[in-house]
């Protein structure tokens, strides 16, 4: 499973483009290509749904890749991901290989990346009113409306899917993996209030970027391949929350 990446949320994306389209490629290129050297016979590569135009059509479908302009704040990311799917493929053509791609929602649970500059929305959320709580703070703003709506697979789920793709999938197309419902920003960020046990007053700066309006996932193929998520949204951000808690001396910052 080539899972390895150079990830994070808007504001590294769009700061470092460079650095997330040439560690991504090089990760993919020097892995897949000695893989293929040697022989590996089953591999799943792991992509991202920001591969998906911008407006693509809700829920999105694994046809809708390279039908429209990418989210910008994520273009070089999402290049070098699709750049991966098309590697897949090509190995399949030209090797006969039984290589797969899966393209995960966003994903989040223990031993997630909570830095300040690099952490994807959900994390950060944790991270920022765990501390607003501990500290007293009473007042919270979090970046652009709230109105843009995201889909959330907590990383045991994701773990599970990629263990039946293997057993169960062989062909060309990547595959969604998802939970098939999302929610707004603002929802997600008072299901990490509640959590944390936040209770101050929660502010959005509408001068910053909110990224893709929506991104939910189409995973009516994995669900046809006898698979769907089992961990709700709000039992996987306690349970993170919980993790997060007791693991703050080691965290990934």
């Amino acid at each position: 499973m080539l899972a390895a990446a150079k990830v994070g949320g808007i504001l590294a994306n769009n700061t470092y483009p460079v650095d997330f389209l040439s560690d991504n490629l090089r990760i993919q290129v020097n892995v897949l290509d000695a893989a293929r050297e040697f022989g590996v016979e089953r591999l799943l590569f792991l992509g991202s749904s920001c591969i998906y135009p911008k407006f693509a059509e809700q829920p999105i479908r694994e046809d809708s890749l390279l039908t429209g302009h990418l989210e910008p704040t994520n273009d070089a990311y999402a290049i070098a991901k699709i750049a991966g799917i098309m590697q897949i493929q090509a190995v399949r053509r030209q090797y006969g290989l039984p290589w797969i791609s899966a393209m995960p929602t966003n994903l989040y649970g223990p031993g997630d990346n909570f830095s300040a500059d690099g952490s994807h929305v959900l994390p950060a959320l944790i991270r920022r009113y765990d501390k607003a709580t501990a500290s007293g703070v009473e007042k919270v703003a979090n970046w652009g409306t709230g109105s843009p709506r995201r889909e959330f697979l907590h990383v045991d789920d994701m773990a599970a899917a990629c263990l039946h793709l293997l057993e169960n999938y062989d062909g060309p197309s990547q595959v969604n993996v998802g939970t098939g419902t999302d929610v707004t920003i603002k929802e997600l960020a008072n299901l990490v209030a509640e959590a944390v046990g936040y209770e101050g007053t929660i502010e959005w700066d509408t001068s910053k970027p909110d990224g893709t309006p929506r991104k939910l996932l189409d995973v009516s193929k994995l669900r046809s391949s006898g698979w769907s998520a089992s961990i709700g949204l709000q039992e996987g951000i306690r349970q993170t929350v919980e993790w997060y808690r007791e693991n703050l001396a080691s965290l990934r910052v």
